[in-house]
């Protein structure tokens, strides 16, 4: 008789990380929400889904190359009725998520808006990074 270690299946070792806090990211100011990063020829865009935050809830850094969201979701108010959780599965808390983009940045023409509880921050390319072209001439 032999004995097989059991292995889980691709699919349940992706289930049970996607339920894993690793997964949604844990910085030292809270956790880091998900992110799309989009490149066009003349800017970057990023979008985060901010669920319930107004802009003056979300701050938004820009260093050099590096484009830092900050803010914090709150719990709603409590009716003061005595009550126990039943299932909680939305964050609440402080969140932070830092990125560094390959090119320079131009930070003060940067735009940022919430619209239907998703940032969209669009920050153009430094004339310095984006890509020259050369016209050839015969001689």
């Amino acid at each position: 008789m032999s004995l097989s270690l059991y292995r889980p299946t691709r699919l349940t070792e992706m289930l049970d990380r996607m339920f894993d806090d690793s997964y949604f990211g844990r910085t030292e100011e809270g956790f880091a929400m998900p992110l799309d990063v989009y490149v066009t020829e003349n800017d970057y865009i990023v979008r985060a889904v901010v669920p319930g935050l107004k802009p003056e809830d979300v701050k938004v850094e820009i260093n050099d190359n590096t484009i830092t969201l900050k803010g914090e979701v709150l719990p709603p108010e409590k009716s003061g009725e005595k009550s126990s959780v039943l299932l909680q599965e939305i964050r609440y808390g402080k969140f932070a998520r830092s990125l560094s983009i390959g090119g320079e940045l131009d930070g003060d023409r940067a735009e940022a808006h919430v619209e239907n509880g998703v940032l969209t921050l669009r920050v153009p390319k430094s004339e310095a990074a984006k890509p020259k072209v050369i016209k050839v001439k015969a001689r």
